[in-house]
């Protein structure tokens, strides 16, 4: 990648490592299905109006809208919910260790799902790594009932982006643009999600949100939701989508050091544990740390 590509790649694990920290925030004060509704919409909005201001309206044959609420729902409405509500219980710095396993999910569902994906050596290795550092964080919490329930279902949402992953591919055959998918899930999620909100947790009866719960979503919704798609989706272009997967390994220190700032969160040495093997089952996976040591001790014999 270019110095350009990496920076692009930095921003956005700093923008997604933040996206934790303003759930933390906002979920204090919104209860989670309202909180997703409203993430969604403001940012599907946002998406819209600066793809209508390009000249780019999101267009999508009539034969896709059913797989493309499959994604909705699979990429944004249930991990979103999923999260939300698992950080009402554990920390968010936690939360995103957890969802630094999606790459570890995505080559089991890749494998099982796909004909060009397949299993490699180094991607069994990345695989069994990463489990370990699920079974070390989540070891010394089972038995212990909320906290455990809520890393489980932070996993759940690391697994949905596993499938949306997958399920997302079908796009690309059909020839629409990332950022006509980004946009028709974000606003396809946001109607999901309007009547859930409405119907289960009464939105009108709840407590006007403070400024600063206001200030989180409009971040998650702007910043990291819209802003964010559009720079991950530029990556995606300039330097490929397992290039772009390198944001997960990233983004937990950001999230973490927030958290440790801003809401004097503090994470067990099990965490930072389980954190440093799943990042070398990332790095297994992604291969290129093991092929460059590979290159380099043959030049060192010679």
């Amino acid at each position: 990648m270019s110095a350009g590509d990496w920076g692009s790649l930095f921003l956005l694990s700093v923008i997604w490592g933040g996206a934790f920290f303003f759930i933390d925030v906002a979920v204090a004060e919104v209860a989670p299905l309202t909180f997703v509704w409203l993430r969604l919409t403001l940012a599907a909005a946002a998406l819209w109006l600066f793809l209508w201001a390009r000249g780019q309206l999101p267009k999508l044959p009539v034969g896709a809208i059913g797989a493309m609420f499959v994604l909705a729902l699979l990429n944004n409405a249930i991990p979103f919910v999923l999260f939300a509500w698992g950080q009402t219980r554990i920390d968010g710095g936690l939360s995103s260790i957890l969802n630094a396993t999606s790459p570890i999910w995505t080559v089991l569902v890749a494998h099982l799902f796909t004909g060009d994906e397949r299993m490699t050596p180094g991607k069994v290795a990345g695989v069994l790594l990463g489990f370990a550092g699920v079974v070390t964080m989540l070891g010394p919490e089972i038995g212990s009932g909320g906290e455990l329930t809520a890393q489980l279902a932070c996993l759940g949402g690391a697994f949905c982006y596993a499938l949306a992953g997958v399920w997302a591919r079908r796009f690309r055959v059909l020839g629409i643009p990332p950022t006509s998918v980004a946009a028709w899930q974000l606003a396809l999620a946001a109607a999901t999600m309007f009547p859930l909100a409405l119907a289960i947790e009464r939105p009108w009866s709840a407590p006007m949100p403070s400024a600063n719960a206001w200030g989180a979503i409009l971040a998650l919704a702007l910043v990291c939701s819209a802003f964010a798609y559009v720079i991950y989706f530029r990556i995606i272009e300039r330097a490929g989508a397992t290039n772009a997967l390198l944001v997960t390994i990233l983004t937990p220190p950001t999230a973490i050091l927030l958290s440790a700032m801003f809401l004097s969160e503090q994470l067990g040495i099990q965490h930072f544990a389980g954190l440093t093997l799943i990042a070398f089952g990332l790095a297994a996976i992604d291969g290129r740390v093991v092929n460059a040591l590979a290159v380099r001790r043959p030049r060192q014999e010679a």
